[in-house]
């Protein structure tokens, strides 16, 4: 997590203002803000790699990212967004164009500048490393520049799909991916019920594709796991995942739709085991109301049988 506080902030007059850059992992990242907007009315954020120069050609980042502007007066109230993107050497950045309205950024009284100081937190979390891709089969496009940032309607920035497999380890073609022997029956189950998954799937390195593949079937077995063993942020990481093969061109939505009834499923078991739980209380105080009803019993039936002893002749006389 990475903390930035830029002073004298409200009266900047920069179109664009970057952060120290701050060791993350194994690369470093900085912070790039658009103080009067990047052609909005709003506080523009993004999250870069600032030494991308010194990475490895085929270098990638899956990333988790959480970007919050803090409500220096009332923290619960701060503005909090985040997505999951890749970061590559064609597209190093990522973030939001609207975070936070410039109108709203500026008004003492809802306390995100306080004495001209904006509070700035970036939380990056690395679900997927790539070190470098097998040059001998992307050359062509190890020869093109390096793309400027493109934004999407949601205000995040598109890339194109990019992944790695680890080469080397014996392997077979199944529908013209590269899989392990014993991956190939289940790719070829996949394929026979699935004819069309990956007929808009862009990839053509056996790298890329191999490991897209790898992707693919970790998901179905993370489905295919007992509830017990699945846990919520394996459906988390499932979701990450699906958008994941989506992004790449797969057609999933039959294992959308797969993901929803896990899910709704995971949902019906933490109610049974809620009501378990609830009914299990119950009937722990039951028993002990029970042992304590026994208790009273057994003096009550020794006093009624004290009460039914007849006098004896001594008693009466």
């Amino acid at each position: 997590m990475a903390k930035q506080v830029d002073k004298n902030f409200s009266s900047l007059q920069c179109e664009k203002l970057y952060s120290a850059p701050v060791q993350i992992g194994d690369c470093k990242w900085r912070l790039l803000a658009y103080p009067n907007g990047d052609n909005v009315d709003n506080l523009s954020l993004f999250l870069e790699v600032a030494d991308i120069e010194s990475l490895p050609y085929g270098w990638g980042r899956f990333v988790k990212l959480r970007l919050t502007i803090v409500k220096q007066v009332s923290e619960e109230h701060s503005v909090l967004k985040e997505t999951h993107r890749w970061f590559d050497q064609k597209v190093w950045g990522w973030g939001f164009v609207s975070m936070l309205p410039l109108a709203k950024l500026h008004d003492e009284k809802e306390g995100f500048l306080v004495n001209g100081e904006l509070m700035i937190v970036a939380e990056v979390d690395a679900l997927e490393v790539i070190d470098s891709l097998d040059e001998s089969e992307g050359s062509e496009e190890a020869t093109q520049p390096s793309k400027k940032i493109k934004l999407n309607d949601d205000g995040a920035m598109s890339r194109d799909f990019l992944e790695e497999a680890s080469p080397g380890k014996e392997s077979m073609h199944v529908n013209g991916f590269q899989v392990l022997p014993s991956q190939a029956e289940s790719v070829r189950r996949i394929f026979e019920r699935h004819p069309d998954i990956a007929s808009e799937f862009r990839a053509k390195n056996q790298h890329l594709r191999k490991a897209s593949m790898n992707f693919l079937l970790s998901l179905v077995e993370t489905l295919c796991q007992s509830l017990q063993e699945l846990s919520n942020e394996d459906i988390v990481e499932a979701d990450i995942a699906l958008t994941y093969l989506k992004d790449a061109g797969f057609k999933v939505d039959w294992l959308e739709k797969k993901l929803d009834l896990v899910r709704e499923k995971k949902e019906k078991e933490r109610s049974c085991l809620a009501k378990l739980q609830e009914t299990g209380e119950f009937l722990l105080k039951l028993k002990h109301k029970c042992t304590e009803l026994d208790a009273l019993m057994e003096i009550e039936k020794a006093e009624l049988s004290a009460t039914r002893t007849p006098l004896s002749f001594e008693d009466v006389v």
